[in-house]
């Protein structure tokens, strides 16, 4: 037998993936049928049920118990009714034992529909969007920082030595991509909600203060706080990613989960299975594009700031048409369609008054010149009989008023930027020293006495530490059952400068630092300096402070 000719099977596979797309979408049909509100009466019934088959009775009892619009449906147009689902591929066909008492209990309860799980995802998201369409969703912005300290955390384990726990990464790895997926379909929801009021051109005054405040105050808090976190989300996908492959052949080892399905002799069949978030490395590209530009179409993050600015736009485009509204410059389409209709009926001579009148233009020759300042001249008022306008020579003999001559070069700023420049290298510079010499001093920092550089460096690591700090709740021993709370540790670094800060809570420990500017006591706390997690390999181990 001849083997098929490869088109002819790329024919027939293409032939296949259409007609199941054709299959898939005509289980939306429901939604736009004639009699689509007694259809999602009868898919809310089987929603409402898992794994349980139903026959007509059963559902005709259920739909008449919760009443509206299919609660007065007879058997034979619920069973019709029942028969069209399966033909779309909502509802099955169960096959279930009937027991019944007479011939025509029988014929009522011998078919037995349950749903399908194409069925189900449709009526979910179909009963989602009745519900909640026009809602406006909040950002879930938090998670932002949950994705960042559950990344950060996850490098640090996956790039320890040993690796990470195998059940462990599985817990942050699905935690992480749930908190992520909450955060990226509430951006989503609530861009989409923003999109369809800047549709509309019919706010009032309360409508547009309402909306400019959201905008104003909400989206410009959305787009600070991401902009803020998206490129520390970056650094640590950076760190993250050469151990990606490793880490889900780890967690792939340790958990197969439904992917262990697949023929063998024992009976079990192939399933086609769609796995967890994060599972998968396609997962990891689309976490990674989001913040980051990796296929050179822009990330979501650039997205996101383009689409406020669209909508800033639009929210200016609002305000004017209010101010014009204001000032009595409305549409005035009503009136030019009035006026149109007496040019159409007038007489010749009758149009040019009526032109006359409505414009105030009585010949061709119109400069646009305006009158001194002190004139006032009606809008009627005839040119021959109007004031005399002195028109300047340059207009009169060469008919333009622009001005003639060189123009003046542009202003040379080199030397301003080059100073700049200047005054940006020695910042970074005596960034840059400071922080190896809070680096040198690390182990004898009662031995030494640090710059103000130095010190202003320290300072701001250990503010930017204890922001980052998680505190955590304890009772008091002073046996009044007073609560206080304190911190185990807290981490703030600089990853341009590659030093680290880590901030230890100790009973009793005292910490000194010497300065020119003074002397800092840090009274119960620890400080380990030491550089990022990107130059570790690079450098030697922290060391410990007190």
């Amino acid at each position: 037998m001849e083997a098929p000719a490869p088109g002819a099977a790329q024919n027939a596979a293409t032939q296949d993936v259409q007609n199941e797309a054709r299959r898939r979408l005509d289980a939306y049909t429901y939604l736009s049928a004639p009699e689509r509100l007694e259809h999602l009466a009868i898919m809310r019934v089987f929603c409402g049920t898992l794994l349980a088959d139903l026959a007509v009775p059963d559902v005709l009892a259920k739909l008449r118990q919760a009443g509206g619009p299919a609660a007065g449906l007879d058997a034979d147009t619920l069973t019709a009714r029942l028969e069209q689902l399966v033909k779309w591929g909502n509802l099955l066909r169960s096959s279930h034992t009937v027991k019944a008492s007479s011939i025509s209990e029988y014929q009522r309860s011998r078919a037995r529909y349950q749903l399908s799980k194409l069925g189900e995802r449709i009526q979910r998201d179909a009963d989602g969007v009745l519900a909640e369409a026009d809602a406006a969703r909040e950002v879930s912005n938090e998670l932002l920082a949950l994705v960042e300290r559950g990344l950060r955390e996850l490098a640090e384990l996956v790039t320890a030595p040993g690796g990470i726990e195998p059940q462990d990464g599985l817990e942050r790895v699905s935690t992480l991509f749930v908190q992520f997926a909450e955060f990226a379909d509430s951006i989503r929801d609530f861009y989409a909600y923003l999109g369809q009021v800047l549709a509309r051109y019919d706010l009032d005054s309360a409508e547009y203060q309402g909306f400019k405040e959201l905008l104003l105050d909400y989206v410009e808090a959305i787009t600070e706080d991401v902009a803020f976190r998206a490129p520390r989300i970056s650094a640590a996908l950076g760190t993250l990613w050469p151990h990606v492959p490793g880490l889900l052949a780890r967690l792939d080892a340790h958990a197969q989960g439904l992917t262990g399905l697949s023929p063998q002799g024992d009976g079990r069949l192939e399933t086609r299975v769609q796995r967890s978030r994060g599972r998968e490395y396609a997962d990891w590209e689309g976490l990674r594009g989001w913040f980051s530009d990796t296929d050179g179409q822009g990330s979501q993050v650039d997205q996101l700031r383009d689409a406020t600015l669209r909508a800033l736009q639009s929210l200016l485009a609002n305000a004017k048409r209010m101010l014009r509204s204001a000032t009595g410059e409305m549409s005035r389409r009503k009136d030019l369609l009035r006026l149109a209709r007496w040019f159409e009926e007038a007489a010749p001579q009758d149009a040019h008054d009526i032109a006359v009148a409505a414009f105030g233009l009585y010949g061709a020759r119109h400069l646009g010149i305006p009158p001194a300042t002190d004139e006032v001249v009606p809008a009627y008022t005839s040119w021959w009989t109007g004031p005399v306008v002195e028109v300047p020579v340059a207009l009169r003999e060469r008919g333009s008023r622009a001005q003639r001559g060189r123009t003046s070069a542009v202003e040379d700023h080199s030397a301003q930027k080059r100073r700049l420049r200047e005054a940006a290298r020695e910042r970074a510079a005596a960034r840059a020293a400071a922080a190896d010499e809070l680096r040198s001093a690390s182990g004898r920092f009662a031995e030494v006495r640090l710059t103000s550089a130095a010190l202003g460096l320290l300072l701001e690591l250990l503010a930017t530490a204890l922001g980052n700090a998680q505190l955590r709740r304890r009772a008091g021993t002073d046996g009044k059952g007073a609560t206080e709370f304190g911190l185990d540790q807290a981490h703030g670094e600089d990853a341009e400068l590659g030093i680290r800060l880590t901030v230890r809570r100790t009973a009793g420990a005292r910490c000194v630092l010497h300065s020119v500017d003074g002397d800092l006591l840090l009274d119960d706390l620890e400080l380990d300096v030491g550089r990022t997690s990107t130059d570790v390999a690079d450098s030697d181990a922290e060391v410990s402070v007190s």
